[in-house]
Formats: C-alpha cells, sequence, structure tokens
C-alpha cells in the first residue's frame, strides 16, 4: 500500500472492529462518534499531506522493499541530512496541529523505528525476537499504520511493587505461555489516540526486578483483538461548534486505559517475554530516547510558536503591545521558543554514530528540552492568561455573534483595537481553549508527563551528565593554582 491517503486510513478503521467504551457505552463506530470524529478528521488530513504535490518528497521516501512511497518518519538516519530530512517531515505534521497532538503517528513510526535499529540487541537474548521486530516495521512502513502505545502500570498502590500488590494481575502479566503464543491479563496506561488507532505497542521504560518476570513483556497486536477493551477518559471534544472551540473539536487525543481479557499474542508479535535483561535494557540499548525525543522536540517547538503567537495576537488585538511590561513577558516567551528551537537544531549538528551504524541525534539537547520544556509552556500558557485577562472569561459564544436581538451589541462592545468584534471574540476563544478550558488543562498536563516522571528524568539527567566530569574538571584545576599542600600536624 505505501503511505496513506486520510480517506484510506478512515476506511482502515471502519474495518477493524474495536472494543472501546466512552461515557460507559461501547462505541460502534469511532469516524462518525461525536467525541471522536474530530480527531479522525484531523489525523486523516496529515496523511492527505503525505500526498500533496508540494510536500511528497518532503513527506515520503522511496520503500527500499517495494518501491513505493513510505512515510519519511520511518526512516533510519544515515547522515546528518537524513536527520534533516525527517525533521522537516515531522515539521509539516507538528504545524498542522500546533505541536497540539503529540502522539500524532510520526512519534511510534520513530519508536518502531528505533526497534528496528536495535534488532541485534533483541537477537541477543532470541533471534525470533530480532526477526519480529524486523517483520513488524516492515509491515507497519509498507501499511503505514496508526500505532497507540501503553508503557506504564495503572496507579493501583505505588507504594508497592507489582510484585506485591493483592490481585496481581491489575497490572498486565504473563498468565503462560503456549505453542502458539503467549497470554496476557491486567492492564496498562496510558494508550493516547487508542480508540483511533490500527495497532497497540506494549513495551516498559521502568525496569522489574527478579521474581517479575512475568510483567517483563513487549509486544503488537490489533486494536481489534478479540479480549483487549479500551477505556476512555472523558472526552475534550463535545461536539462544540469550533469557532467557539476550535482546538477541542480538532485537536482531542483521547487517552484510555487498556484493559487485557486473557488476550492471546502469537509469538510472531512478540518482543519480550519474561526476560528481565532484556526488558530494563532495550530502551537505552535501542537508542529510543534520542530518535523519539527528535520528533517531541520538533513537537515542542511548534507548541512554543503557537502559544508564542497567540500572546502576540491577543495583545496587538486590544492595544497592550505598547506596554512596556506586555513586551517583556512577550520577549520571555520568544526567548524560550527560540531556546527550544536551538536544541533541536544543536541535537542535529551534535549528531552521534550508533552501534549500529546508523546515526542519531545527541542526547543532551534533547533531555535539556524534555526537561525544561514542561516549565517554560507552563509559563507561557500563565503570560496567555495574564494577557487575555478577563477578557478570556467574557468571550460570548457564536450564537451570540449571530443573535439578531444583541448582535449589534455584540459588535459594539467587544471589538479591539483595529479588529471587529467577530474576530476579536475568536481569537480569545482560541486562546479560551488553549489556555482555560479543559483541552488546554489536559494539554498542559500532557507536557509535564508525556516523557515520563519529571523528578525522575531530571535526576537521572544530572546522574548521566556526559559533559559532567569535564565540567567539574575545570573548577579542580584552577582551584589547584592555589591550592594549599599538607598542612603541618600538631
Amino acid at each position: 500500500m505505501g503511505a496513506r491517503t486520510g480517506k484510506q486510513y478512515i476506511e482502515g478503521l471502519k474495518k477493524q472492529p474495536r472494543e472501546v467504551y466512552l461515557a460507559g457505552e461501547r462505541v460502534e463506530d469511532v469516524t462518525t462518534h461525536p467525541n471522536l470524529k474530530g480527531s479522525v478528521e484531523t489525523i486523516a488530513h496529515l496523511y492527505d499531506l503525505q500526498h500533496r504535490e508540494d510536500l511528497i518528497d518532503t513527506m515520503t521516501y522511496i520503500s527500499p522493499l517495494t518501491g513505493e512511497r513510505v512515510g519519511k518518519s520511518f526512516i533510519v538516519p544515515q547522515t546528518y541530512d537524513d536527520l534533516v530530512a525527517r525533521r522537516k517531515m515531522m515539521e509539516v505534521w507538528a504545524n498542522a496541529t500546533f505541536g497540539l497532538m503529540g502522539r500524532s503517528p510520526d512519534f511510534l513510526n520513530v519508536t518502531i523505528t528505533a526497534m528496528y535499529e536495535g534488532r541485534d540487541f533483541f537477537a541477543k537474548y532470541n533471534k525470533k525476537y530480532a526477526e519480529n521486530v524486523i517483520k513488524y516495521y516492515e509491515y507497519v512502513r509498507e501499511n503505514d499504520l496508526f500505532l497507540t502505545h501503553a508503557l506504564i502500570d495503572p496507579q493501583i498502590d505505588r507504594s508497592k511493587r507489582v510484585s506485591e500488590l493483592d490481585d496481581p494481575f491489575t497490572v498486565l502479566r504473563m498468565v503462560k505461555k503456549t505453542n502458539d503464543g503467549i497470554i496476557v491479563r491486567g492492564a496498562k496506561m496510558l494508550a493516547t489516540f487508542a480508540p483511533i488507532t490500527d495497532e497497540l505497542l506494549v513495551y516498559n521504560i521502568y525496569p522489574y526486578k527478579q521474581g517479575e518476570e512475568d510483567y517483563a513483556l513487549s509486544f503488537s497486536i490489533p486494536v481489534s483483538t478479540p479480549g483487549l477493551k479500551f477505556i476512555c477518559r472523558e472526552p475534550l471534544d463535545l461536539g462544540r461548534d469550533p469557532y467557539d472551540h476550535p482546538l477541542g473539536s480538532r485537536f482531542d487525543e483521547m487517552d484510555a486505559i487498556c484493559v487485557f481479557d486473557d488476550v492471546f499474542i502469537p509469538w510472531e508479535r512478540v518482543f519480550i517475554a519474561g526476560e528481565l535483561e532484556l526488558n530494563n535494557n532495550f530502551y537505552g540499548a535501542t537508542n529510543m530516547r534520542n530518535q523519539t525525543g527528535h520528533q517531541t522536540t520538533v513537537r515542542a517547538v511548534a507548541k512554543a510558536e503557537f502559544a508564542t503567537a497567540l500572546a502576540i495576537s491577543i495583545a496587538e488585538a486590544i492595544g497592550i503591545n505598547q506596554f512596556l511590561h506586555v513586551q517583556e513577558k512577550l520577549g520571555e516567551m520568544i526567548g524560550m521558543t527560540e531556546l527550544v528551537k536551538g536544541a533541536l537544531h544543536s541535537a542535529e549538528v551534535q549528531y552521534i554514530k550508533t552501534q549500529y551504524g546508523s546515526v542519531m541525534p545527541a542526547f543532551n539537547p534533547f533531555q535539556a528540552a524534555r526537561t525544561q520544556f514542561p516549565k517554560m509552556y507552563a509559563r507561557m500558557v500563565e503570560i496567555i492568561q495574564l494577557l487575555g485577562a478577563g477578557g478570556l472569561i467574557a468571550s460570548p459564544t457564536k450564537a451570540d455573534v449571530l443573535s439578531p436581538e444583541i448582535g449589534n451589541l455584540v459588535a459594539k462592545y467587544y471589538k479591539g483595537a483595529n479588529i471587529e468584534a467577530k474576530d476579536r471574540i475568536q481569537l480569545f476563544k482560541l486562546a479560551w481553549d488553549l489556555v482555560g478550558d479543559g483541552f488546554g488543562q489536559r494539554s498542559l498536563l500532557y507536557e509535564r508527563f508525556y516523557a515520563g516522571d519529571y523528578v525522575r528524568i531530571s535526576a537521572a539527567h544530572y546522574l548521566n551528565y556526559s559533559e559532567k566530569e569535564k565540567i567539574v574538571g575545570r573548577i579542580k584545576e584552577f582551584l589547584k593554582k592555589d591550592a594549599i599542600g599538607d598542612t603541618v600536624k600538631a
């Protein structure tokens, strides 16, 4: 098939019945459900961009297996130019969603590509696992499938290890191995976009210890697999008019808990089944954090640019951009945006040759973005709230703008500096969706935790910082100049 169109993506969803529960009811058709169809249409648009005449070379490349065009997020970078080419592809999708869809298809495309690059590591433990990784990567690439993933254990009782829980199957666990595959039971979180994807990829990013082998799992299955259920969070796309909620009506990436009711996983879809060392080390050994960091930082740049542009637009709309304290805040947002952008380009320029002969972006700039952008984005949200102030709360609706009774009053009292009321209201509704409504709060929380526990990530950056010895060494060398020799003992 090669790179899909939006129509082919939607047709694929319709062909796969999946067990999705939303607001207490099973969803019959995810493509038409009022709380899901907005995001389905947005993802379809992303797929259509792959076929736009002026973008086809940016978005796709020729598959070495079939000769068809496939998504460029599947490339195994061999050079700096390959990294730049992949980034430019990602920028198209990130800008199309203003960076608000963090788990757009390219994220998992890069993930399984990293697993494919690290196939030799899987082979050390089981050659069949390596073969499975190769075949799955090619299968997803050639069919342009949309994946979700689940890698975190449910928050049952975080004071206990999984092996200490009262019910050992509240967390996803292997029930048994058979000649044909494995059977698993339990749950995983948090599968973003799960209801409208094609496949589910499961793996762990936190280690298990001896005696917890049955939790050490990685596999992939179609979302239509019998026994697999998705329980969705409360929707943020409430079917409201896009004028009033332009972001929530388009970009809600529904999150879900994955429940496995004795689900059968055939061996050809298994990547890890009880091997603790493989489970605990594959994430680093496949260079996944470097490669996926490329997509997440591209998205962060798009989101920062969007928030900054929105703040500037608000300031201009109500004539406050002339004030020094407002200019200072806008300058602060521009500075944060450029810092994230700098981390992105720095990681590419400082690319590293991998142990597999390919290249990957440098780790430290991406890790800096991972640890700092959540705080930067929270500040950006705060600045937009400060600039919009009461105007964010006071905005009426599209119905008020069009009302024959009060439309003239709205036009008079809601206009801005050189901007008509209907346009000012629309702008402020956009801002409210980002910084005030449920959609925006989910987006803020996402930034805090999309890469994992912020404290753990920051601490790990200190512990594993490759430049630490070098920069500390400068201090030691400087202090030697004035060092006091051995003192005389009394």
